[in-house]
């Protein structure tokens, strides 16, 4: 059978077969392909069978999308006049009236100029989704490591991630140490999500840590990054604005139309009179009965509203959503990096200190001494931060070693000096992990586990401190007792003008949903702090998958309008809970930052990307 038309490989094109939940070796029999790699002809035939890693922009001609501004029903009319002016003039026996013809064309040309230049302005968001994919890769063909372009990458192929890479296409990790990757531009997880071997990786993510040969096993439009981009490529729904305009020519074209007809029953079977002399009246009626600089009147005054909003920081790519904003009644918004810093932070008014001569100062000092910034790791980077000065955290000691994380032992430790010559340990990390390293009595671990419980009530991740005096002079020595000094809440702060935005919002009649990718627990307590509501539920409620028997029963749509947000979503749930809103009759805004809000972001009536957001998402929508 000819590679081409192999059945098998248009079922994993077409998602027949699941690669990313079966074994891995079921996974390597599926793509025939071994750890070794490819070999470059298998390479090439796979990649005519696939096609190149990447995402294929929509190129259009500029004069058809020029020329496309004027094929609208006001337009329409406007040419229908112009027509009239020359045409029907001089069949009447009189000269063509250039001045209406010349006036009518000049309005035309000045409306789709204005539209084009908006329009071009947005920009392609296909374009910026793809600068986020991996230009280069390391591959192995032909049973040799070579840096490779990733468009060439194909289903089966083998591929090298460590640390500071962009993963260039989808793959399941094989044998190694688990990676930590950051995924929050894709799927809003506000933390490096830790990969094991044998589990998925997305294109589009970083690595943060870690060593890793993968099988890739999706290209290109495959790729979860390449659905959102073919959600945004293929959304192009007509805006608010645009639909009151065309009604208002609807209703001009027929109310002309019947116009005209009277106008010329009256005048010649009634009346009697000559051709000529009705010419000026039916010009006077089609000229007079259209709005003809109505689109110019309304262009050059939101340009006047875009030009005051651009004082303000606020950057519009698509004028019309001016007026869509204004009547906006619903306001969909991401959480992480949108609502939220997208940076972690130690709430110190819900520390835990469990060592009477201590205070939270002291633990923070403590743990920041079990830290350090150029592991680039998010924890280690969010304790040193909450010391008013880093330098604090190696103030007055002398580091003999430094025990960085690992997967295994889930805790960072640091032997050191004091300014008095004795010597310390100090580890952070996973509570579990440092109450057994610390060995607590029954009654501690009962307060403990009640702390973290409280915690992951409240969407906080727990971080676990312990100490220990080094009796003898040996980085090696086994030392006295570990005591648990405490725990430290970590989430994700609010952006410092995102409570009040929402309430001005509420205030202004405008229902806020926040729609995150993020694990419930974590977008109640964001709600929670931002005064928007907690009537949250996870994406599984939008599959009426949902156990609760209070909503079980309750209508999709229903149940999208009545919830302050749902957690735990893709991008296609983002899309699918705007689209629905809007079908309700809901004119509806939706704010972002990242790749997974993209297809959100250019399907809503108002996009908006907020401050430091993603190319991928500022294209799509229509303000910054």
């Amino acid at each position: 059978m000819a590679a081409g038309k192999d059945s098998s490989w248009d079922d994993i094109k077409n998602e027949g077969i699941n690669l990313e939940k079966i074994p891995i070796e079921e996974v390597l029999t599926q793509l025939r392909c071994t750890r070794e790699g490819l070999t470059s002809e298998e390479g090439q035939t796979r990649l005519e069978i696939f096609g190149p890693n990447k995402l294929e922009e929509k190129k259009e001609s500029k004069v058809l999308k020029f020329l496309g501004f004027m094929w609208n029903p006001l337009s329409w009319v406007m040419e229908l006049a112009a027509i009239m002016a020359i045409a029907l003039a001089n069949g009447g026996g009189r000269p063509p009236d250039w001045q209406d013809f010349v006036g009518i064309t000049v309005l035309l040309v000045i409306n789709s100029t204005i539209s084009f230049i908006e329009e071009n302005n947005a920009g392609n968001a296909a374009a910026a989704l793809m600068a986020g994919l991996a230009p280069k890769t390391k591959l192995l063909r032909d049973g040799k490591w070579n840096e490779q372009e990733a468009a060439i990458l194909v289903p089966g192929d083998i591929i090298s991630i460590k640390l500071g890479d962009i993963i260039p296409a989808d793959g399941r990790l094989l044998d190694g140490d688990p990676l930590k990757v950051d995924q929050s531009a894709l799927t809003g997880e506000s933390l490096p999500v830790t990969k094991n071997p044998g589990q998925e990786v997305y294109s589009g993510s970083t690595c943060k840590q870690g060593e890793i040969e993968a099988v890739v096993i999706a290209t290109g439009v495959h790729t979860f990054f390449g659905k959102a981009a073919h959600l945004v490529d293929s959304t192009n729904q007509e805006g608010h604005f645009q639909k009151v305009l065309t009604a208002i020519g609807n209703f001009c074209i027929c109310s002309i139309g019947i116009g005209m007809i009277i106008e010329i029953v009256v005048m010649y079977p009634i009346q009697h009179r000559a051709y000529r002399d009705g010419i000026d009246n039916l010009l006077v009626l089609l000229i007079g009965g259209i709005p003809i600089a109505m689109p110019t009147v309304l262009s050059v005054t939101m340009a006047i509203g875009s030009h005051r909003l651009s004082q303000q920081g606020a950057i519009t790519k698509r004028m019309t959503a001016i007026e869509e904003m204004a009547g906006m009644d619903v306001l969909c918004s991401d959480k992480t990096g949108t609502l939220t810093l997208n940076k972690l932070t130690v709430d110190k008014s819900m520390v835990e200190v469990f060592v009477k001569d201590l205070d939270k100062d002291q633990l923070l000092v403590n743990a920041a001494r079990a830290s350090r910034v150029e592991n680039q790791d998010a924890i280690d980077a969010c304790i040193v931060g909450m010391l008013g000065d880093p330098r604090e955290a190696r103030e007055g000691i002398t580091e003999v070693h430094f025990f960085p994380f690992n997967p295994v032992d889930k805790r960072t430790a640091i032997t050191y000096i004091d300014a008095n010559g004795n010597w310390h340990r100090v580890s952070k990390g996973a509570p579990e992990q440092i109450i057994e390293l610390c060995n607590l009595r029954e009654d501690a671990k009962k307060r403990a586990h009640d702390i973290i419980d409280k915690f992951a009530d409240r969407g906080l991740r727990s971080l676990a401190v312990g100490r220990q005096t080094v009796s003898e002079k040996d980085k090696n020595s086994p030392g006295e007792p570990w005591q648990f000094l405490g725990l430290l809440p970590l989430f994700d702060p609010p952006r410092h003008d995102s409570a009040e935005t929402i309430r001005r919002a509420l205030d202004l009649g405008v229902n806020v949903k926040m729609i995150t990718g993020d694990q419930l627990a974590i977008g109640k307590e964001t709600g929670r702090r931002l005064g928007m509501g907690t009537n949250m539920y996870p994406s599984s409620a939008l599959l009426g998958q949902e156990k609760d028997e209070s909503i079980s029963s309750l209508p999709v749509d229903e149940l999208i309008e009545m919830a302050d947000g749902f957690a735990g979503v893709f991008p296609e749930h983002k899309y699918e809970i705007v689209k629905r809103l809007q079908d309700m009759k809901h004119i509806c805004g939706m704010t972002g930052d990242g790749v997974n809000d993209a297809p959100a972001l250019k399907r809503a009536d108002i996009g908006i990307a907020v401050a430091d957001a993603t190319d991928a998402a500022r294209k799509p929508s229509s303000r910054e």
